[in-house]
């Protein structure tokens, strides 16, 4: 029986600001919470949205160099997902502090799928991460569109999340 997915997907950045006493006159607790910017979306089958897949693996860069390829993915047990006519929906890689250097994710040399627009590309380096969300305007994934290049300056891992609808 094929999986379902449903997934939550937060991004945010809230800070609280507290103000002096004295700049707000008649305030008895002056602070601001600042999260107006934040991003909460739920994807499923049938949202606006699309989610019909959600793979979370490690890739590992042999001799500093690696390839996503989104026509042959694995699930959490095991099966191959073709992520053929799909578009990328979420986009996730982190860099684990044991790396001995920064992986540059970008657009496939042959057969490139661009997550980060045309030319577009970011650097990882090691305890960060970096979290794009596509919404609707992913290109659909095809055997001409479908690989991201990897590349760091040996066997570095990068932790990698990927939603497709």
């Amino acid at each position: 029986m094929a999986a379902t997915y449903s997934g939550k997907l937060n991004m945010g950045a809230s800070a609280t600001e507290t103000l002096a006493a004295a700049d707000v006159p008649a305030v008895s607790n002056p602070t601001l919470n600042h999260s107006g910017y934040d991003i909460s979306e739920t994807l499923n089958a049938s949202s606006t949205v699309p989610l019909s897949n959600a793979l979370y693996f490690e890739k590992a860069l042999v001799a500093g160099v690696a390839t996503i390829d989104l026509t042959a993915l694995t699930d959490s047990v095991g099966n191959a997902v073709d992520g053929t006519t799909k578009k990328l929906r979420v986009f996730r890689v982190s860099a684990p502090t044991s790396n001995t250097g920064p992986i540059t994710v970008t657009t496939g040399a042959a057969n490139g799928y661009a997550p980060y627009g045309t030319a577009g590309k970011i650097v990882v380096s090691p305890g960060q991460a970096n979290l794009h969300y596509l919404e609707g305007d992913a290109s659909a994934i095809s055997a001409t569109v479908k690989d991201i290049d990897l590349s760091g300056t040996g066997a570095e891992t990068l932790k990698v999340t990927i939603w497709l609808g």
